[in-house]
């Protein structure tokens, strides 16, 4: 984390160099921000400064908590709240975290983008900004034994930051110690779980370890052998194999006590109208007041006596499911799941598409081939023979969950593959300095239609400093040379065949490039898996590929839409899974890697709005999906500026629907710039606003 002032106008920027986040703070008058003591904030921080000011304007952060000793209350959108003479502490959730400590009476206004501090005279005013990132604290090394895999497992909930409901709030959660495989098992000191009173019991497999493992996490659990599966809480066992089976007791039971520790965290002192507490309170026949700040085992086992059924259609839509094959090899990307929260299933759940699905008589995107001469973004058809192509595709079953991802052998329809190359090279990558970097290559006069969006789109946003660097035509030297480049997306635009990238000089190879030092990478041409699975196992951190032919208008089009949301701060998985809807080729494209890979902050909540017209009456339904980033995980919580609406919705997923009007619906478009299928037609929420009618 870094601060400095801002070049030309009042105020300092603060930057998280390793997520590429920034914020700016405008003030009344010149800023020249000094070392403050981190130590003396309420909340950890990162960094801090002192400085002086009358007048404060935080921009990308429209809600806020103010502290006032105990007591905490929420400034809301559009709210103007004034606050008497005393010592206040202001948290705020945005790029980065922020506590600001200042004293004197004070005046808090927000609007939808930023929110304003007005002191009643200058004083000195301390900021501490927190990065949402998470280094895992630690390695553990363990053998492929289910025994060993169990006691590495029993060491995540040692990244938790408390025990108590508040550890549904993301930032409250840290990053499970990374696995590695060895010859024996081996914990570094202070990872032992909290002491909860709560274990876990399964049989000696790795399929039962790994399902379990985010429950493990979540409650700080240790996790031991045993003849049947249970959750042991306090001395009373309850068996995990319930209707459905293991799995899905397991899901259910993670579920449960998270959405339940969401509504039971609205009882302390930041009191919040969330819409699930008032959904579900009146049903349960626990009350939520009194468990608030019970301990984890007192809480755990009055949530085990509530009927998921009773809660189901109320508990957010869970942002992934994981489908691990149960061996050795799956370990390491083990902690990045449990990270995410995830729901951890076994490839038993899983169909095999076709053991060669570029076969003539077995092709899944046969109804994707041109049959009007149009042409594809390759320059051969004839099948791959790499080892790292392809051979088996497997067809995951549907979740309800936002996004799957597949860890192990083959390569998943409809779902991400995890690579654990991926996850290894992000933790090793090295602050950056500067402005985002892009590059687009174009490597085929026929496609600069893409070229044209993406030049179109990329650093479109004033606020966020992007810088883009276009290519035409390259030689296999020079690309090679920008592969091989500290930048943080490259987006290829051309044709890819078996032997590599097509340049103006021949192929390049991905196997002939030194170290990757790129991030992220969209392949949009045929075939480009194999291109860029090398690319991962040579540094990269994620990209999405294609499996096979693609025609150049349907390729325009994804890679359009694709380049839009990742502009906007749609994470790599996110955007593609919205993009993949837009064109028929869309099931040929696959992200490989780590899905969460992002380019761009985002503003505020990513979301997509689904509207439709209530025939000729005049008002529309409003049906708003939430998206989660690195900073806006499970537990997140929204609040859409729409007029009239108070609650508080949890996120990521689909919240309520809204029956607005013509005038509200114009008047939330304006808000901030998203993604809409007005009616089923896929556009953006600004040029809807700047129309005169809808």
């Amino acid at each position: 984390m870094s601060v400095r002032s801002l070049d030309g106008e009042c105020g300092i920027r603060i930057d998280d160099r390793i997520e590429r986040r920034h914020c700016e703070i405008r003030t009344d008058r010149p800023s020249h921000p000094t070392p403050a003591d981190e130590t003396q904030f309420r909340y950890p921080v990162d960094t801090a400064v002192q400085l002086t000011a009358g007048r404060l304007t935080f921009e990308g952060f429209s809600r806020t908590f103010v502290h006032d000793g105990p007591d905490v209350t929420e400034v809301e959108y559009f709210e103007s709240v004034s606050f008497d003479d005393g010592h206040y502490t202001l948290e705020l959730s945005g790029p980065v975290k922020l506590y600001v400590e200042l004293e004197g009476a004070i005046d808090v206004q927000t609007t939808v983008t930023e929110m304003d501090v007005s002191l009643s005279e200058a004083a000195s005013v301390r900021i501490g900004a927190r990065s949402y990132h998470e280094q895992p604290a630690a390695t553990v090394t363990t053998t492929d034994d289910p025994t060993d895999v169990m006691a590495a497992v029993s060491t995540f909930g040692s990244a938790m930051k408390t025990t108590g409901s508040e550890r549904s709030y993301p930032t409250l959660r840290g990053h499970p110690p990374t696995l590695q495989r060895g010859s024996s098992l081996s914990v570094p000191s202070g990872l032992q779980p909290p002491e909860t009173d709560v274990h876990i019991e399964v049989p000696e497999s790795l399929l039962e370890t790994l399902a379990v493992a985010p429950l493990a996490y979540y409650l700080g659990a240790e996790v031991v052998p045993g003849s049947d599966p249970q959750l042991v809480v306090d001395g009373e066992p309850f068996s995990l194999e319930g209707d459905g089976g293991f799995e899905r007791t397991v899901e259910r039971t993670l579920k449960r006590t998270f959405f339940l520790d969401c509504v039971v965290r609205t009882a302390g002192p930041r009191s919040i109208p969330l819409y699930e507490r008032r959904a579900v309170e009146s049903s349960l026949d626990i009350d939520l007041s009194d468990l608030y700040g019970r301990s984890g085992a007192e809480r755990l086992a009055a949530y085990n006596t509530v009927d998921y059924d009773t809660i189901s259609s109320f508990v957010p839509t869970w942002k992934l499911t994981a489908h691990v094959d149960p061996v050795g090899s799956s370990l390491e990307v083990l902690p990045f799941l449990v990270d995410d929260l995830a729901v951890v299933r076994s490839p038993s759940q899983l169909s095999v598409a076709g053991d060669d699905p570029f076969a003539q008589d077995a092709d899944p995107f046969e109804a994707s081939t041109p049959d009007d001469g149009e042409f594809v973004r390759s320059t051969t058809r004839s099948p791959l023979d790499s080892s790292a192509t392809p051979t088996q595709h497997v067809q995951p079953d549907q979740a309800d969950s936002l996004e799957q991802t597949w860890v192990g052998e083959g390569t998943p329809l409809g779902a991400s593959k995890a690579i654990p190359e991926a996850f290894r090279n992000r933790l090793d990558r090295e602050p950056r300095e500067g402005d985002i970097e892009i590059v687009v290559v174009c490597n085929d006069e026929e496609m600069l239609e893409e070229r044209d969006v993406a030049a179109e789109v990329y650093g479109s946003r004033e606020e966020f400093p992007i810088d883009v660097t276009f290519y035409e035509d390259l030689t296999t030297d020079r690309l090679a040379l920008v592969l091989e480049s500290d930048v943080d997306f490259f987006h290829y635009i051309g044709h890819v065949d078996e032997g590599g990238f097509e340049c103006s000089d021949g192929l390049l190879d991905a196997d002939s490039v030194g170290d990757i030092e790129l991030d992220i990478f969209f392949l949009n041409a045929c075939r480009s898996y194999r291109q860029g699975r090398r690319l991962i196992e040579k540094g990269a951190i994620s990209g999405v590929v294609t499996l096979d032919d693609v025609i150049n208008s349907g390729a325009v089009r994804i890679g359009k839409t694709l380049a839009q949301l990742l502009n906007y701060g749609f994470p790599l998985r996110s955007a593609l899974n919205i993009a993949r809807e837009r064109s028929i080729v869309g099931t040929q494209y696959l992200v490989i890697g780590d899905g969460n890979a992002d380019i761009a902050q985002a503003q505020g909540v990513p979301l997509l709005a689904d509207v439709t017209s209530n025939g000729g009456d005049d008002g529309y339904e409003l049906h708003i999906t939430t998206y989660a980033t690195t900073g806006i995980g499970m537990g997140a919580q929204f609040r859409p500026a729409i007029d009239g609406v108070q609650n508080v919705y949890l996120c990521p997923g689909q919240i309520p629907e809204f029956d607005v009007s013509e005038s509200t619906l114009k008047q939330y478009f304006s808000t901030a710039v998203f993604p809409v299928r007005f009616d089923g037609e896929f556009t953006w929420s600004d040029r809807i606003s700047e129309e005169e009618q809808l």
